[in-house]
């Protein structure tokens, strides 16, 4: 799904404590990208492969649409934040688990109730871009309220991921891992 341009009105720029909130989100969607990569790529060859291969295309759709909007409102990007949590993502990547050499279950758990706070954390940003964007017409509400469902989607994707993993992580040793649960799709409306 291509990110339609945004409308422009004017050229007024958008308050500070906006930009401020914006950037701060920017900052947090560049860590949840690079989260997401890393985790589609150390399940590649897991049953959680398909939904976190999606998830990562998704997030980082997402950072690019906010990227979309910081510019119709003409929000300039705060390179340190960017970097500062480019940089911060990679760090959660030394702390051991429980493990020293390969991954643990509790690794798992861990980085999916991360991602999980980011997309709720992302959702909020959704709800409050709709809530400007009624002040404010270079936002557009029909894309914004589709990426507010597009996140209601992905939470209820990781917390069927979440449940899978706790169960493997909790469940006796050998006991194989869960099958896949079927992501539920759009119901009758």
């Amino acid at each position: 799904m291509a990110v339609p341009a945004l409308a422009r009105s004017g050229s007024a720029s958008a308050p500070r404590m906006l930009q401020i909130y914006l950037n701060d989100h920017l900052a947090g969607a560049t860590a949840g990208v690079g989260l997401a990569r890393r985790m589609a790529r150390e399940h590649r060859h897991s049953a959680y492969s398909g939904e976190l291969t999606r998830l990562k295309a998704e997030i980082a759709r997402d950072r690019t649409a906010l990227l979309w909007c910081m510019a119709a409102l003409d929000v300039p990007t705060r390179r340190y934040k960017v970097y500062g949590a480019w940089a911060g993502e990679r760090l959660t990547r030394l702390r051991p688990r429980g493990r020293m050499r390969r991954r643990s279950g509790l690794n798992t758990v861990l980085e999916l109730e991360a991602m999980r706070l980011g997309v709720e954390g992302k959702a909020l940003l959704w709800r409050t871009l709709l809530a400007a964007a009624v002040h404010d017409s270079r936002l557009e509400t029909g894309h914004l309220a589709e990426l507010l469902d597009a996140a209601g989607r992905q939470l209820a994707t990781l917390d069927s991921l979440h449940a899978r993993a706790v169960s493997a992580l909790v469940s006796p040793a050998g006991a194989p891992e869960p099958r896949p649960e079927p992501t539920p799709g759009p119901g009758p409306g």
